[in-house]
């Protein structure tokens, strides 16, 4: 635990980026070190040489590990002291949630985690919605920065090594408004929209990307008990055009780069009259050329004009509509799930309950405010003073696209605590550090590698390794401004590999969850002292979770070791239901033992302890002509971990008696293996469309797959390579970057014809 000779700064120089052209260091790929086919030739050394180097890093390691070992030995009373790590084993390890009730087809378990100081005190100060939530937390921290900005201080052209022009930002500090002030502009906000005609329980439309005048917009609805109806800002027109006709929403906020997107969508929603744009830094908004009728006007008139108007709030009571949340949705037209003050409250208390947050921690929000995860976690982050900085992932880092060279991007300028996440994120972060690390000399991977060993082995136990997290994973820190202690992450399942690997990379407390926009993102919360991984937590204090057979998929509370079932989740942050979709409601939501139960369609294992993993979805399951059951999710997220898959989808057919998918492959393990392979050197674009590419990613992928133990009816027999990268404008994945099946396969369906036809 020393480490006191590894003062060596290799493997620190191995993961500066400097020099990369890389949009944002999170899209980076990874290398694909050990292939088969590799030669010597390509790293210019002999084979003599290559040997004599092999064993003077072989030699330098183990003199290394030898001194570390008497080191250790000598300090490990020092550290045992220090660290208590038999207190931390012991509470990982305590049970952590208890039965409740069973029977022959179910199981329901309750946390046994009390509630905290925060949940007591906003029970006993009657806060039960969101308008006397903002009026607490003002009431506590007054002139405290609340919400904070960039400066954008220009935007120039900067020449690439391509020859191309692209336009950077240079940006200057973070702009704060106080707690106090976003009351006051709240309120003002609110004001304005009763004087553009807006009454209380009307719908007003959000669609915007997240920032700080997102938050503002919304507590100023809350104030007028207006429900607000959010948008992702990736969805497409029609969609967009569906919630606001579905919700008959008048009035739309949106931002100055959006709204150009009206002008194509308002003669698809004739009922909105009244567009309302958040303004850009730099540049003056266009409002010529939409449909005649339609009221534009700016987000700080509005403040302005209702400022000075005689207008009061109006109290929601706790079962009022909040939100109407319309999901991104993995199949189909997108739903609008209806929360009220009640589920938002009772989130916030669960959440609160969950996490170590302090008044002087700083948040980084980037994910969208239209995802209930990230406008909750928000909430918690008020609840406990701390400031909140917005960025955007082409801002976020040094190198992201739109920084200027030699600017820093806001993480570095904030210097973060908190921030959530989704999987995709991180497991981009996981394979740019990678391949930085396959990059580099023989010596410096090597003593990555010692390290990253060496630190996860000693946090198993339950100690912290400080001089290795300074010196080694020092560099790897400063991607996130070098402060973050901890990463709150959902969305979708966190691969066991994902999970541990940011953990001890970016020495942080990386805490998963699961829930859904249905139970305003509240079921499961991994707790703060487990030391697992792979797993998405227990109950939270306000949640019951029941396990129920699904004998279609072979999963009964019976199994062994584990009881497995499809997960029921409980409570009062579970939502009434689809707006305007009773049908459907009823198939998803129970009335049961005076609580409103959600059937999420996820299938979990319960352990011992009262943890749950995540193991499959009813959706995800397909049944091959031969009988034999897949789950395709749990295929692709074993594929997701090869570090030649950027993004995969699985497709079975039940007439058929294989698998196959469509890869997005990352760019430079694909180019490595191509090489490998002695194909020329071509472009991504056309390396994908290459039949014996497409066959050597097949071959190291059903390798891959083999490794990690699937079955051999689980395995693909042919895949796609798709050049284009999937993202939520297209329609292909959701905004939390899960998969939309049914469109993805529309889009590729000439695709797998040819795949099983070959």
């Amino acid at each position: 635990m020393c480490i006191s000779l590894l003062t060596t700064r290799g493997p620190s120089v191995a993961l500066d980026s400097d020099t990369d052209d890389s949009a944002s260091r999170l899209a980076q790929p990874c290398s694909v070190a050990g292939l088969k086919g590799r030669g010597t030739q390509q790293f210019g050394l002999s084979r003599n040489n290559m040997v004599t180097t092999s064993l003077w890093v072989a030699g330098t390691i183990g003199a290394l590990k030898a001194l570390v070992f008497v080191c250790d030995i000598i300090t490990y009373p020092v550290y045992y002291m220090l660290h208590r790590p038999r207190e931390k084993l012991n509470m990982s390890q305590r049970v952590k949630a208890r039965q409740v009730e069973s029977d022959d087809g179910s199981i329901t378990i309750r946390s046994l985690q009390r509630p905290g100081k925060v949940h007591v005190t906003v029970v006993r100060e009657g806060v039960d919605t969101l308008q006397r939530f903002l009026h607490f937390v003002v009431g506590i921290y007054g002139d405290k920065n609340c919400l904070g900005t960039r400066q954008i201080l220009s935007e120039d052209d900067e020449l690439q090594p391509s020859g191309r022009v692209f336009k950077k930002y240079t940006m200057g500090d973070y702009k704060w408004k106080s707690f106090r002030m976003l009351d006051e502009e709240a309120a003002s906000f609110g004001r304005g929209l009763r004087i553009l005609g807006q009454e209380p329980l009307m719908n007003v439309a959000i669609f915007a990307e997240t920032r700080a005048e997102w938050m503002v917009a919304a507590h100023g609805c809350f104030k007028q008990n207006i429900p607000l109806v959010t948008l992702y800002a990736t969805l497409g027109e029609e969609a967009i055009a569906h919630g606001l006709n579905e919700t008959e929403a008048s009035i739309v906020i949106t931002t100055h780069n959006l709204l150009p997107n009206f002008k194509k969508i308002l003669p698809l929603a004739p009922k909105v009259k009244i567009l309302i744009y958040m303004e850009d830094q730099l540049k003056e908004t266009d409002t010529s050329g939409f449909k005649e009728g339609v009221h534009i006007v700016s987000f700080s008139q509005v403040i302005k004009d209702g400022r000075p108007a005689p207008i009061a709030e109006v109290a929601p009571k706790a079962e009022d509509t909040a939100i109407i949340m319309y999901t991104s949705g993995s199949t189909g037209t997108p739903k609008g799930v209806i929360l009220t003050h009640k589920n938002m409250i009772t989130t916030m208390k669960a959440f609160s309950d969950a996490v170590d947050i302090f008044d002087d921690d700083v948040f980084m929000g980037f994910l969208p405010l239209a995802h209930v995860f990230e406008l909750l976690t928000e909430c918690v982050c008020l609840v406990y003073g701390v400031s909140i900085g917005y960025s955007t992932p082409l801002t976020m880092m040094d190198t992201s696209s739109k920084i200027k060279k030699g600017s820093s991007g806001d993480a570095t300028v904030l210097k973060p605590t908190l921030l959530t996440s989704v999987p995709l994120i991180l497991d981009r972060i996981r394979k740019g550090v990678n391949d930085k690390v396959s990059k580099s000399s023989g010596l410096q991977r090597e003593l990555f590698r010692f390290a990253y060993e060496y630190r996860r082995a000693w946090a198993r136990r339950g100690f912290n390794t400080p001089l290795v997290n300074k010196l080694v994973f020092g560099k790897t820190r400063q991607l996130l401004g070098g402060r973050i202690r901890l990463v709150l992450c959902g969305g979708a399942p966190l691969a066991q590999d994902t999970h541990e690997f940011i953990k001890v990379c970016l020495c942080v407390d990386l805490t998963p969850g699961y829930g859904l926009t249905e139970t305003c993102s509240a079921a499961t919360v991994l707790d703060r002292y487990d030391m697992s991984t792979g797993r998405v937590g227990n109950p939270t204090t306000v949640t019951d979770v029941r396990l129920v057979d699904w004998a279609e998929g072979n999963y009964t509370v019976k199994d062994k070791p584990y009881p497995r079932g499809e997960v029921i989740i409980g409570g009062e942050h579970v939502s009434p239901g689809y707006y305007k979709l009773p049908d459907r409601a009823n198939e998803d939501f129970v009335r049961a033992e005076g609580r409103h139960w959600f059937k999420s369609g996820d299938i979990a294992e319960l352990h011992p302890d009262g943890v749950l993993t995540i193991i499959d979805r009813k959706k995800d399951l397909v049944k091959l002509q031969l009988g034999e059951y897949v789950s395709l999710g749990k295929v692709e997220m074993e594929l997701k971990t090869s570090p030649l898959v950027e993004n995969v989808c699985v497709y079975g057919d039940s007439s058929k008696e294989y698998t196959v998918a469509l890869v997005v492959p990352s760019a430079g393990p694909l180019a490595e293996l191509a090489a490998a392979e002695g194909i020329p050197t071509l472009s991504f674009e056309q390396l994908c469309e290459r039949p014996d590419v497409e066959r050597a990613v097949l071959r190291e992928l059903q390798d891959h797959a083999r490794r990690s133990k699937l079955e051999k009816f689980e395995i693909p027999e042919a895949i796609k390579l798709c050049s284009e990268v999937w993202s939520p404008d297209m329609g292909l994945v959701t905004a939390a970057f899960k998969l939309r099946r049914k469109m993805i396969q529309d889009r590729y369906q000439h695709e797998i014809n040819r795949m099983y036809a070959s």
